[in-house]
């Protein structure tokens, strides 16, 4: 069996929801009977039910030819759906996971407890849980003879939890860029109508955004979700002077706060998701601060002049299609 194949395969899927999952991580998982894959899923968003379950609950409908009896996204009736299956209806099942299993009852019930209990016949984990206090998966399953094994691509399980770890103890600051080939990015829209609704998704989930005072001034964006339909993001606006226009949108939009600051010191030690969207002074002014960048790189050339200005490296770390756009996950390359 090529573990790292299945396991590449659950990196894939929590990739399409990365930081849609916050405050908890992105995670994937693939169940395998027979060396034949019933499921590829992943945890969708924080308080729905985590990928083991959703993965799960696929492969259920793989084998019996049945929908699966409850919302399988509701974390507490799919488990309590899945405990009540034949005891031996996952038997011959193995299970890759991008991270180890949560050992503890929150918003969800534990899943290591339920894969225990659903006597798979071997689990795979990629990554180990970085959190103590939701570590102690594996020896659950240890504890009832449920075979494991760890370190499957390890250091790409690890890489795509990074924002996880990061937001636990201070602010995780991704910048988002969206550019044509020739990398240009003025001009209005860039990017495919799914870029920009995986940009509001995020947008809905952050603890804030942060924009810089020239982008406000011209470009007079509202920096809403309106094509998800959710609530907006709050905003702080980067700027020494605060001499803004009222009437931008941004500043008309309900049930948000919009401040403006010349100090981003006091947002950065605070334990959140920070989102930043502007030019090439913005990039700069915050280089030294930015922990992941995200890159919508549309297929079309313009003749524009705008565009960043800035020599650096970048470190991919993930590449995906958004449409017909390249999403690109990276880092400031070292």
């Amino acid at each position: 069996m090529n573990k790292n194949f299945f396991m590449q395969l659950a990196l894939n899927k929590a990739w399409e929801y990365q930081t849609l999952t916050y405050p908890n991580p992105a995670v994937g998982a693939v169940v395998v009977k027979n060396g034949s894959i019933l499921s590829v899923s992943a945890h969708r968003r924080a308080g729905e039910s985590h990928a083991e379950v959703v993965a799960l609950a696929e492969a259920y409908e793989k084998l019996s030819g049945k929908e699966f009896g409850v919302d399988k996204y509701d974390a507490k009736d799919a488990h309590n759906f899945l405990l009540s299956l034949p005891k031996d209806f996952f038997s011959e099942c193995e299970i890759f996971v991008t991270l180890e299993p949560c050992s503890h009852h929150g918003k969800t019930p534990s899943c290591a407890s339920l894969i225990s209990a659903l006597k798979l016949k071997k689990i795979y984990i990629g990554a180990k849980d970085p959190i103590e206090s939701h570590s102690g998966g594996i020896k659950i399953l240890q504890n009832t003879n449920i075979e494991v094994e760890t370190e499957i691509m390890q250091e790409e399980c690890q890489a795509l939890i990074e924002p996880f770890v990061i937001w636990q103890k201070r602010a995780f600051i991704l910048f988002k860029l969206g550019q044509t080939s020739n990398g240009v990015i003025g001009g209005g829209y860039i990017t495919s109508k799914e870029s920009l609704k995986y940009v509001h998704k995020i947008r809905s989930v952050v603890s804030a955004m942060l924009i810089g005072g020239n982008t406000v001034r011209v470009d007079r964006p509202t920096l809403d979700c309106r094509f998800i339909d959710e609530k907006a993001p709050n905003i702080y606006i980067y700027s020494k002077r605060d001499d803004f226009d009222k009437d931008i949108p941004l500043f008309g939009v309900s049930n948000r706060s919009v401040e403006i600051i010349s100090d981003i010191s006091p947002l950065l030690d605070k334990p959140s998701l920070i989102l930043v969207e502007g030019g090439e002074g913005m990039l700069k002014a915050l280089k030294n601060n930015i922990d992941w960048l995200l890159l919508f790189q549309a297929p079309k050339l313009s003749d524009s002049q705008l565009s960043y200005n800035i020599t650096t490296e970048l470190e991919f770390l993930h590449c995906q299609k958004s449409g017909i756009d390249l999403m690109i996950w990276s880092r400031f390359g070292k």
